[in-house]
């Protein structure tokens, strides 16, 4: 069976589970690494901790473009191979691919030019600075791999091989649990062995992406040829179809150090409450965003392929086991939460704080699937403005403006109420979007009525 017949006819619900299995797997390897790293890193004290604290939100930032190249080629790479054009499909796989290396080269131009800045930018104080520097130089190395990595893996998802894409992330991720401790602690390079660890990591991940596309294992191709067919256009075009993952993750940027500076007027347990709830939701909330990204190629393949009958069936199958998977981890997050919390710090007022928190994010998340389904149905279909107002509604339209009224009448209750509140107000604006996509859409396949006419 070709990789078409098997995107086109294979049934929807083995489908999308099929392609979301791989993804979702990738995505707790990467938070648990996350939680293994940062434990590691803490080990060498409260300034260290917080210097890996401030250069993550550095690599968010080169993570955001990463996934608008990835997301942005990926989409119009789907519906090209849906449309049996693969030609167009390689040019924008190489064209993503190059823009998103170039730009990761800029971002490591830039970095070293503005060093002390960016540091102190970034949220350092003069404790954490120093160590920060020295994680921070090894991440501006590595980050056109980075970002061209992330590129890659959503291409690949997009073609439908998301079980490739996971070799490669999680054989990075377990590197970089092995490589932590030899390098910190054998070799004695503490936080200079953390950065390192993560920038060779990257680097084989890099590698093993490229070589699947050089190697025949995917349909597009990687070439300088095919750069050169390239345009000003294309790539413009690509930044826009990614744009609202880049909006997306810029806004989870921004509102992350609003939530606290917000919080540090409670105090530290406040902030550390705040943010151990964020990581426990984005674990649990995980399984159903990897739904939700199987279902994306299987979204962009057929909508391209021209078969609508199976593009309604993967959103309404995707909206159901998604939501599914939500209720059933919200309910777990609303019955043991102040057991999940007490993990990650054994604090009596971080618990406290964190539970109300996450008791009410475990409620709102309830309406989270049908709002990630419609934005990813707009994104993948390549409805370019729509995409963009759906990624901003929950993190920016609606979360900016929750948290500053809520804090100011509340305090600290309505700090703790302005996630739940944007999440349930971003429902009733998203579903209209939905309703108004799928009433535009032809009814039937057009490859069938195609064949019928032919018949007749």
């Amino acid at each position: 069976m070709t990789q078409y017949e098997k995107m086109t006819q294979t049934p929807i619900p083995r489908l999308i589970l099929t392609l979301s299995v791989p993804t979702i797997i990738s995505m707790l390897v990467t938070n648990i690494y996350n939680l293994v790293d940062t434990a590691f890193v803490g080990k060498l004290g409260t300034s260290a901790s917080g210097a890996v604290g401030v250069v993550f939100g550095f690599m968010a930032i080169i993570q955001a473009f990463g996934f608008m190249f990835g997301q942005g080629s990926g989409s119009i790479i789907s519906r090209a191979l849906g449309n049996r054009d693969v030609e167009k499909g390689s040019v924008h796989a190489s064209l993503g691919f190059a823009s998103s290396f170039a730009c990761g080269l800029l971002i490591t131009i830039v970095g070293f030019a503005f060093l002390e800045d960016i540091v102190y930018l970034l949220g350092s104080t003069k404790t954490i600075a120093p160590y920060a520097k020295t994680y921070i130089t090894y991440i501006l190395i590595a980050a056109p791999f980075m970002s061209s990595s992330l590129t890659l893996n959503n291409i690949l998802r997009y073609e439908g091989r998301a079980a490739l894409g996971m070799v490669g992330l999680m054989t990075g991720a377990v590197l970089n649990m092995i490589g932590d401790p030899i390098f910190m602690f054998v070799l004695d390079m503490g936080i200079a062995g953390a950065g390192l660890s993560t920038a060779l990591s990257q680097l084989v991940s890099w590698g093993i992406l490229v070589a699947m596309f050089l190697t025949g294992k995917t349909d597009t191709k990687l070439s300088l040829a095919n750069i050169r067919k390239g345009s000003f256009l294309l790539v413009a075009n690509i930044m826009a179809t990614g744009f609202p993952s880049l909006l997306r993750q810029g806004l989870n940027s921004i509102t992350t150090v609003m939530l606290n500076s917000q919080c540090k007027v409670y105090g530290d347990a406040a902030v550390a409450a705040m943010s151990i709830v964020t990581r426990i939701v984005f674990f649990a909330f995980s399984v159903a965003l990897g739904i939700g990204q199987g279902f994306q190629p299987v979204s962009g393949f057929n909508y391209g392929a021209a078969k609508y009958d199976r593009l309604r069936k993967a959103f309404r199958f995707t909206v159901l086991v998604s939501e599914c998977i939500i209720v059933v981890g919200c309910a777990v997050l609303f019955v043991f939460s102040g057991s999940l919390i007490g993990i990650f710090r054994d604090d009596s007022e971080v618990i406290r704080i964190g539970v109300r928190a996450l008791r009410l994010q475990a409620l709102a998340n309830m309406v989270l699937p049908p709002c990630m389904a419609v934005e990813m149905l707009y994104q993948s279909t390549g409805k370019r403005l729509g995409a963009s107002i759906l990624s901003s509604l929950r993190s920016g339209l609606f979360f900016i403006p929750a948290l500053l009224i809520l804090a100011d009448l509340r305090g600290l209750s309505g700090i703790q109420e302005a996630q739940p509140v944007s999440l349930l107000l971003a429902l009733p604006v998203t579903i209209p979007f939905g309703v108004v996509f799928f009433s535009k859409l032809p009814h039937g396949d057009e490859e069938d009525k195609n064949a019928e006419t032919a018949d007749t």
